[in-house]
């Protein structure tokens, strides 16, 4: 079973989300999304679609950018896809991804639902 982590080494959540699967011996292929690969339009797609989730619902809403630029606005799911393919930074992070299924890993303990 192959995991993949979307990390930002940056981050103490999605450090915390690493450690927590390495500590279950687990070795994710890890993506720091921020600098090697940034998200397509339909990876991030298809990453909601695993997640269960829409574009507004994995929002870094406490992110300056978004409250200067986003904040109270409304925008279509597809628009909002474009403008986090645009800003990677507002992504909330580590995303956990396991075959059909991904979790948001900001609460480690959302990572058991994929172990």
């Amino acid at each position: 079973m192959s995991y993949k982590i979307y990390h930002n080494t940056r981050c103490r959540k999605s450090r915390a989300g690493l450690q927590y699967l390495e500590g279950k011996g687990i070795k994710p292929e890890i993506i720091e999304y921020l600098k090697d690969q940034p998200f397509s339009e339909k990876s991030l797609g298809d990453i909601l679609n695993k997640l269960g989730l829409k574009p507004q619902e994995i929002i870094r809403i406490q992110e300056a950018d978004y409250r200067q630029k986003y904040k109270g606005k409304d925008f279509s799911d597809k628009e909002w896809i474009k403008i986090l393919v645009e800003n990677p930074k507002l992504i909330r992070r580590p995303i956990i991804v396991k075959n059909d299924k991904a979790v948001l890993g900001d609460i480690v303990q959302h990572i058991d639902a994929l172990l």
